[in-house]
């Protein structure tokens, strides 16, 4: 977890990076070249033009149809973190029996907890860095929205619902909702696991940093993490569904 912790922060601050470079002010054409132009950015600027054009001149329907195919196409992918984040949650009494088999801090007995701890994946067939995948994935996606909206002025200077998509939500209606449905989608992932120190930080850390983000970038993002997270919601109660419900039982019945 403090491995995924780090890789979700250092795939933030490269989205930061790149969302500074020197070509975020260049438009974006056919005749745009270099691998991130040919084959990320402007592919997803024309499939957002493209689905515009068959939704009568909605950038806004476009973003939300072109999101739902995205999510579509890596779901495989989210199927197997949420797998995953299902077998981690299974292994939870015997990790920390472990721990507290080898509660000391010295150097040694680290290393032998860390042993244990990877003969314990291998042997249930759980790869903890599996979760970490999606979002390497989305990251190269999202950066590749940021630059197709600011660069492309058709999607740029359109206007959806209350806000223009090429400029921040002018009332942080969109950013709040952002944060609010990336701390539902993270909980439903992660029950079972809040009592994790780690875990609680990941639940609170991730709506907090979506949050900030999206106060500054296009609204555009914004809807993007929006119709995301709600997808993501609904596909994580359909596999997790029964676990969550009879959690939801369970604290019920400690409750009576």
């Amino acid at each position: 977890m403090k491995k995924r912790i780090l890789l979700s922060f250092g795939m933030l601050s490269v989205f930061l990076f790149l969302t500074g470079c020197s070509e975020i002010k260049k438009p974006i054409t056919s005749e745009s070249t270099g691998f991130w132009n040919e084959y990320i950015v402007y592919p997803l600027s024309w499939v957002i033009k493209e689905g515009a054009h068959l939704l009568g001149g909605s950038y806004g329907l476009s973003l939300i149809v072109v999101t739902i195919l995205i999510r579509l196409a890596i779901l495989p992918l989210m199927i197997k973190q949420t797998r995953s984040s299902k077998a981690m949650q299974a292994l939870q009494p015997e990790m920390k029996a472990l721990r507290e088999k080898y509660s000391s801090k010295d150097q040694k007995t680290q290393q032998k907890l860390q042993q244990e701890t990877m003969a314990l994946f291998s042997k249930h067939g759980v790869n903890p860095m599996a979760g970490c995948f999606p979002l390497i994935v989305q990251m190269p996606i999202l950066i590749g929205f940021y630059h197709a909206i600011s660069r492309t002025r058709e999607i740029a200077s359109d206007s959806f619902l209350w806000f223009d998509l090429g400029e921040k939500d002018p009332y942080y209606i969109l950013p709040i909702i952002a944060g609010i449905t990336t701390f539902i989608q993270q909980k439903m992932m992660m029950a079972g696991q809040e009592h994790n120190p780690q875990m609680a930080m990941m639940l609170w850390m991730m709506p907090i940093m979506i949050v900030f983000f999206a106060f500054s970038f296009p609204a555009a993002l914004s809807l993007y993490w929006v119709v995301g997270n709600i997808f993501m919601i609904v596909q994580t109660y359909f596999i997790k569904g029964p676990d969550l419900r009879a959690q939801a039982t369970g604290k019920a019945g400690e409750k009576k």
